[in-house]
C-alpha cells in the first residue's frame, strides 16, 4: 500500500492515526461488552475505518455529514464523547436519543452530523437540501452523505444523485464499496465495472479509490471538496474496501469465501499506516504502543461513566409531547374567528382554489426562508396554476421546479429544515406520494421524536374523485397518514379554512399534509379576510346545529352533508367540520355526539380503514353513555376509484349518504 503524505506535518499524520485507531479499540472492546450481554447489538465497520475518518477529517467541523451505521469514526472524529455514545448504543435515556434509537440511528446538529434510519437510500436526499441551504445563502460548504455499494441499487440513490446534478449543488456522495449488502455480493447488485461509473450518466465526475489508504482518502476529499465549492457542482467517490466482520454480529460471515479475509487482512488500514509511520521515523514503535495504551484506557474510563448513567424513567407524558415539536413561530398570524372573521381583517368573496394562492403567496412574503417546490410549479404555475405569477415575483431560487422524483425533494425539503428553512411541496396529485412515502412516514414524521429536529415542511395534497380522473388521479388518501405519530393532516372545506389553515401549516415546524380536494378549487366561494391570519390546526368547526343526528365529517363531505341537509328540512342536522385530522379534535367530537345522540361519520374515503372506523371505535369506547343508536358509516366503495362518471357516482360517499341517515333516524 503506498502512502503519500504530501504536506501533512508530523502532528498531522500523528493525529490521523490517533484518530484512525480509536474506533478500532472502541469496536474491539464493544465486541467483548457484546459478549457479555452489556451492549445487544452492533454493526462492525472492522476495516474500513479508514473511509469514515478521512472523509470527516478532510471537512470543517461545521460541514454536515451523513452517515451509515458502519461510520463510528465520523461520531469519534466529531469528538462526540464514548460515554454519550455508549449511553446511546445501551438504549439509555442519557443517550443522544432519550433511548428512542438504536446504534448510529441518531443525529446531533451540535456536531453536524444527520443521523440515518435503516432505508439507507433516504438519507442521499437529505443531503441535498442542505447543500441547498448552503447555496442559497452563497456559503463555501460541502455536504458528505454515505452509502454503501447495495444502497447504489435504490432509487433514492438515482433521485437524489440527479436532482444534485441538475441543481448543481456541492454534495460529495461517498460509496462504500465493501463487496457485500449484508450477504449480497457486488456481481448480485449491478453489472458496471465501478460503481463510479454511475457519474458519468448523471453528468457529474467521480473517482474510485483505496478506501483503505487513510491519505487517500484524505486527501481526494480534500481536493474534491476544493472543486465541488469552486465549480458548484456534486461529485461521486467511490471507495474500495472490505467488511472484516458480519454485517452486524448475529449474521456471521459464512458466505464470504475464506481466502478474502486473508488477502484483505494485508490491507488492513491500520497496520499499514503504522507501517508507514515506522518507515518515516514520525512514530517508533514505543510510541505506537503508548498511543494504543491511552487510548484504551480512555475507552475503559468512558465506559466506566456510560455504564454507571441513570436507569430508564418512563414518563408517558414526555413521550407524548416529544411526537411533535413545538411551535415556536415568533410571527404569526392572527387567530381566525368563525364567528367573527371581521377580526382578521376586510373580507372578501374567494374561490377556494385562490384563498389557497393567498394564503401561500402572503407566507411567501411573510418568510423570506420559505422555498417551494415542485413539478412544473415555477413559469408554468402548477398544473392547478396554483403558483402562477410567482416565480416572477420570488425567483427560481425560491420557487423551484423539480425533477420527476417525489423522495429526494421531500428529503431536500427536510434537508432545507436542518439549515433553518421552511419549504412547501407541490405533490402533483395526492396519488403520486406514493414515490416519496418513507420521506414521510420514517423521515419526516419521526425525525423530532428520534433525535429533536424538527421538520417544518408543508406537503400540498390535491386530492378526490368527483372530476373524472380515474383510478390514478383521484384518491383522497388521507388514511395512509392519519396512524403515523408525528405528521399533521389538515384537510379544509372552506377558502377561509383553506387559507388559515395553510398558514398556520407554513408556520409549524411539524410536517403537515395540506389535503385540498380538486372539486372543491373553483366550485366553492367563501367569505375570506383579507390579512395574514391563521386558522388553528387541531380544532373542529362546527358548521350547523340540529338535534336529529350528528355528522361528522370533513373536505368534501363537509359540502355534501351541508347539501342534504338543505333538501332535507324536515331532519334537523348537526354538522361536524373535523379540518384537521391528526390530531383530531376528541372534544368537538364528544359534544358532537352529546347533541344528538346520533353519529354518522361520512368521508369520500374508502371503508375499510377509513377515519370513519377510528372515529366510531373512540365514539363507542369513550361516549357510549350519550349515544341512543350505534354509530353509522358512509363512505366510498372499496375499490379504486372508476373513470366513468355514472360508474364514480356510484363510487362515492354521497350515493349512499341518503339511506345510511335514514338507517340511523331508524334505530
Amino acid at each position: 500500500m503506498h502512502f503519500d503524505s504530501k504536506d501533512l506535518t508530523y502532528d498531522q499524520l500523528v493525529h490521523l492515526y490517533k484518530s484512525l485507531l480509536l474506533p478500532r479499540v472502541i469496536e474491539e472492546k464493544m465486541l467483548v461488552l457484546l459478549r457479555q450481554g452489556k451492549i445487544s447489538k452492533w454493526f462492525s465497520g472492522i476495516g474500513q475505518e479508514a473511509i469514515a475518518v478521512g472523509v470527516t477529517q478532510a471537512l470543517d467541523e461545521d460541514e454536515w455529514i451523513l452517515p451509515l451505521h458502519r461510520n463510528l469514526g465520523v461520531f469519534t472524529s466529531r469528538h462526540m464523547p464514548l460515554h454519550k455514545l455508549l449511553m446511546q448504543w445501551q438504549g439509555n435515556q442519557s443517550g443522544y436519543s432519550k433511548g428512542r434509537e438504536r446504534s448510529f440511528h441518531f443525529g446531533n446538529a451540535q456536531h453536524h452530523i444527520c443521523g440515518m434510519i435503516s432505508h439507507l437510500g433516504p438519507q442521499l436526499g437529505i443531503a441535498d437540501g442542505i447543500a441547498l441551504a448552503h447555496k442559497l445563502r452563497k456559503e463555501d460548504k460541502v455536504v458528505v452523505v454515505f452509502t454503501g455499494e447495495g444502497g447504489t441499487s435504490e432509487g433514492d440513490f438515482h433521485e437524489a444523485v440527479n436532482v444534485a446534478a441538475v441543481w448543481d449543488l456541492p454534495v460529495i456522495f461517498v460509496i462504500e464499496n465493501n463487496g457485500y449488502a449484508l450477504s449480497t455480493p457486488v456481481n448480485e447488485q449491478y453489472r458496471c465495472e465501478a460503481l463510479v461509473e454511475k457519474a458519468r450518466g448523471y453528468g457529474i465526475d467521480g473517482v474510485k479509490i483505496d478506501g483503505n489508504n487513510i491519505l487517500n482518502v484524505y486527501d481526494t476529499i480534500k481536493g474534491v471538496k476544493k472543486y465541488c465549492l469552486e465549480y458548484q457542482r456534486p461529485y461521486l467517490v467511490e471507495c474500495a474496501t472490505f467488511r472484516m466482520r458480519g454485517h452486524e454480529e448475529a449474521s456471521g460471515t459464512k458466505y464470504v469465501p475464506p481466502y478474502l479475509f486473508e488477502v484483505w487482512d494485508i490491507k488492513d488500514p491500520i497496520k499499514n499506516f503504522e507501517q508507514f509511520l515506522l518507515s518515516k521515523q514520525v512514530l517508533s514503535k514505543e510510541e505506537i504502543d503508548a498511543i494504543h495504551q491511552d487510548l484504551k484506557d480512555y475507552v475503559d474510563v468512558e465506559c466506566n461513566i456510560g455504564f454507571n448513567a441513570k436507569p430508564m424513567y418512563v414518563d408517558t407524558g414526555r413521550e407524548l409531547r416529544d411526537v411533535y415539536a413545538e411551535n415556536k413561530v415568533d410571527v404569526r398570524g392572527m387567530q381566525y374567528d368563525e364567528e367573527n372573521p371581521a377580526a382578521a381583517g376586510p373580507v372578501k368573496e374567494q374561490r377556494f382554489i385562490d384563498a389557497i394562492k393567498e394564503g401561500l403567496h402572503q407566507s411567501m412574503q411573510q418568510h423570506a426562508d420559505l422555498i417551494l417546490m415542485g413539478q412544473d410549479i415555477a413559469e408554468y404555475g402548477g398544473v392547478f396554476k396554483i403558483t402562477e405569477g410567482f416565480v416572477e415575483e420570488f425567483g427560481k431560487d425560491r420557487v423551484r421546479n423539480t425533477p420527476l422524483c417525489e423522495s429526494a425533494i421531500l428529503g431536500a425539503a427536510l434537508g432545507l429544515n436542518i439549515q433553518g428553512y421552511r419549504s412547501m411541496i407541490e405533490m402533483q396529485f395526492a396519488d403520486f406520494v406514493t414515490m416519496g412515502f418513507t420521506q414521510i412516514v420514517n423521515n419526516l414524521a419521526k425525525i423530532h421524536y428520534r433525535w429533536g429536529q424538527s421538520a417544518n415542511v408543508v406537503i400540498r395534497m390535491p386530492c378526490g374523485a368527483g372530476v373524472g380522473a380515474g383510478p390514478f388521479h383521484s384518491q383522497t388518501n388521507e388514511a395512509w397518514f392519519i396512524h403515523t405519530p408525528g405528521l399533521k393532516v389538515v384537510y379544509p372545506s372552506t377558502p377561509a379554512d383553506a387559507k388559515g389553515l395553510l398558514i398556520a401549516a407554513i408556520n409549524d415546524p411539524n410536517p403537515v399534509l395540506f389535503f385540498e380536494h380538486k372539486a372543491l378549487y373553483r366550485s366553492v366561494h367563501g367569505n375570506v379576510p383579507e390579512g395574514y391570519y391563521e386558522t388553528e390546526i387541531g380544532k373542529a368547526r362546527h358548521v350547523r346545529s340540529g338535534d336529529d343526528c350528528s355528522i361528522i365529517t370533513y373536505g368534501q363531505g363537509v359540502i355534501w352533508a351541508e347539501d342534504y341537509a338543505a333538501h332535507h328540512s324536515e331532519i334537523s342536522i348537526d354538522i361536524l367540520d373535523l379540518r384537521t385530522l391528526l390530531p383530531l379534535d376528541y372534544d368537538a367530537i364528544k359534544a358532537a355526539v352529546g347533541r344528538t345522540g346520533r353519529v354518522l361519520v361520512l368521508h369520500e374515503d374508502t371503508m375499510t380503514g377509513g377515519l370513519g372506523g377510528e372515529i366510531a371505535a373512540w365514539v363507542g369506547e369513550h361516549c357510549f353513555e350519550l349515544l341512543d343508536a350505534p354509530v353509522l358509516r358512509c363512505a366510498s366503495l372499496d375499490t379504486p376509484v372508476p373513470f366513468n362518471t355514472e360508474l364514480e357516482n356510484n363510487f362515492l360517499a354521497k350515493a349512499r349518504l341518503h339511506e345510511t341517515v335514514v338507517k340511523l333516524l331508524k334505530y
